[in-house]
């Protein structure tokens, strides 16, 4: 019991005693922090009290890509225990290959009538892509929030990565270490935030007084099989340096290198984007681009929020600062 105190004042961030005021029926507690207690027994797997089972939270759809990119689940932690202190229920939605996919999953959450969804790196993301199930949403004015991509002709909340920014940041870092064959390991052709990585490569390739090759910007899936297969062909060409999209993709990347008996950081240094967990003790730890996790998270709760109590939100993508994290995959480039 004390332990299923400490755990549910922490999620929500009250003290024990107020939990255990909601949880005996007893006054002194405002009806929202009531709710939000009541939604966190909920999300920990908690039984509720026998007089309270008959409550329930407003439920609130949360569809990701996939759970084995660490950034994701650092994602869903996130604006699950955002929405449980605004005693909102999380409903997760992942999808896995030859499984339930995204547009199954709005039906399902349509039929739970789910009173809003928030979405992090899914179809909406991809320019040739259905987005039928984006605009039935719409047409319902169901509250959504986008993040890392807005949809073009709807004007749902976006919170992004600004990813000019990030590859700004990147590029500048290989370039002050002496890199001057840098290379771009990127998402699938129709990906927006890969197309803004792009746009941000060349511009940062015109910057330094130089075009950016063709073969200097490889496409493909948000993988490590992807990563290694971009990074393979990034090597042909030449590059000493490589901006990958993620840090799955900058993993794949130094197996690449690896398989060559390449060096990193000795012979080729690689920049990942994210800065999921795990990333600070990999072999070598990944110099990476940090996304703002717990702030975008935050945001896209707020902008749900304020749509269910009917308030004007921000219909424009607001975006967010990245910041440079330097570890040990990149270092001075190698003299020919």
């Amino acid at each position: 019991m004390t332990r299923r105190l400490a755990q549910v004042a922490q999620k929500v961030g009250v003290s024990e005693a107020t939990v255990s005021r909601v949880l005996n029926g007893k006054p002194g507690v405002s009806q929202g922090t009531r709710q939000a207690v009541l939604t966190a027994l909920d999300v920990l797997g908690y039984e509720r009290p026998t007089q309270l089972r008959g409550e329930r939270a407003q439920l609130i759809g949360l569809v990701l890509p996939e759970l084995t990119n660490p950034i994701f689940p650092a994602f869903a932690e996130v604006v699950g225990g955002a929405l449980a202190q605004r005693g909102l229920t999380p409903v997760l939605c992942t999808q896995t290959p030859g499984g339930i996919q995204e547009t199954d999953y709005v039906e399902l959450l349509l039929q739970q009538q789910v009173s809003g969804v928030v979405f992090a790196g899914g179809l909406y993301a991809q320019e040739d892509a259905p987005h039928e199930h984006y605009r039935l949403l719409h047409e319902r004015r169901l509250p959504v929030v986008l993040v890392n991509a807005p949809i073009p002709g709807l004007d749902f909340p976006c919170v992004s990565t600004d990813d000019a920014v990030a590859v700004e940041q990147a590029w500048r870092h290989l370039s002050s270490l002496g890199h001057q064959r840098i290379g771009l390991a990127l998402g699938p052709s129709d990906h927006v935030p890969s197309r803004r990585k792009l746009a941000a490569g060349k511009a940062a390739a015109q910057v330094a007084g130089a075009e950016l090759p063709e073969a200097f910007a490889v496409r493909g899936m948000y993988s490590m099989e992807g990563g290694q297969a971009a990074a393979a062909r990034l090597l042909d060409a030449g590059v000493t340096g490589i901006v990958c999209a993620s840090d799955i993709i900058a993993l794949g990347a130094v197996r690449a290198a690896r398989r060559r008996g390449l060096s990193v950081p000795g012979d080729v240094s690689v920049v990942g984007y994210d800065d999921s967990p795990l990333m600070a003790v990999t072999d070598p730890p990944l110099s990476t681009i940090r996304q703002p996790i717990d702030a975008m998270g935050r945001a896209a709760v707020q902008l749900l929020t304020a749509q269910l109590d009917g308030k004007e939100v921000v219909r424009d993508e607001i975006l967010f600062e990245p910041e440079l994290v330097v570890r040990a995959s990149t270092g001075p480039a190698p003299q020919d």
